[in-house]
């Protein structure tokens, strides 16, 4: 969760993630969702970490059918 996207992709490509983003090597944004309210958005994300791997790849592809990396924000 981050205020500034392309400031988190940013710090993901050059290295400088979290711990998980290193560990992974994570360089490239899959998927995102957009929240007005901060609440909402933490109320998502832990909805989103209770689900298995196959939900979270069936919401991508429903989303990005091609798997293309999302444009840089």
């Amino acid at each position: 969760m981050t205020n500034d996207l392309g400031e988190r992709i940013t710090s993901h490509i050059v290295g400088a993630g979290g711990k998980f983003a290193k560990k992974c090597n994570l360089t490239k944004l899959a998927y995102f969702e957009t929240f007005s309210d901060i609440r909402d958005a933490i109320a998502r994300l832990k909805t989103l970490k209770r689900w298995r791997r196959k939900g979270k790849i069936a919401l991508v592809a429903k989303s990005d059918p091609a798997w293309s990396e999302s444009p840089a924000v």
